[in-house]
């Protein structure tokens, strides 16, 4: 992956940075896939920021809930089955306490998802490079063409720096 970006000091800026590169002109605009912005703080009243976005993880966590009620709830019943102890009457699967258990159970299965979900949408652990600068750290936004075609490298320049942008640098990773 090679990022040509530029570092903006406050959000207006780094604003029009994002609208020149998505928009036409000499050359043909970049889309949102193709655009990277890192900024150390949200910045929830700009289109370079989206936040509203879909997520499947409430459906995966009621899933792994699903799931591990039914395992809890199974584990439970088989076991009092398999060893059955004399109740003197009452039932030998009692479905009272083995709520216990399946709630139990549940709560691990819908944590357990949850966990993973979120390991694998922000794909760690990751080893390889990523997309980062550190004056990010002190306050200023990175915007920059993910792959830029060589042809047009002069003019994502040209936009960039007409941006704000003191200086391009490129990411190799």
């Amino acid at each position: 992956m090679r990022v040509l970006y530029g570092l903006y000091p406050d959000p207006d800026s780094a604003q029009h940075a994002v609208d020149a590169l998505r928009s036409g002109g000499a050359t043909p605009g970049f889309d949102a896939r193709h655009i990277a912005v890192v900024s150390s703080e949200p910045f929830d009243g700009y289109d370079f920021f989206k936040q509203n976005h879909r997520t499947i993880m409430p459906w995966i966590a009621a899933l792994g809930g699903l799931v591990g009620g039914v395992a809890g709830f199974a584990l439970a019943a088989y076991t009092q089955t398999v060893y059955p102890i004399p109740t003197g009457g009452m039932p030998i699967v009692p479905f009272y306490a083995d709520g216990i258990i399946t709630y139990e159970m549940t709560m691990l299965g819908a944590i357990l998802a949850t966990l993973v979900t979120v390991l694998f949408t922000a794909r760690l652990p990751n080893w390889s490079r990523r997309l980062y600068d550190p004056e990010v750290t002190d306050g200023k936004i990175l915007v920059g063409v993910i792959n830029p075609p060589e042809t047009a490298r002069a003019a994502v320049e040209e936009k960039l720096l007409g941006a704000g942008a003191g200086r391009l640098k490129e990411f190799l990773g």
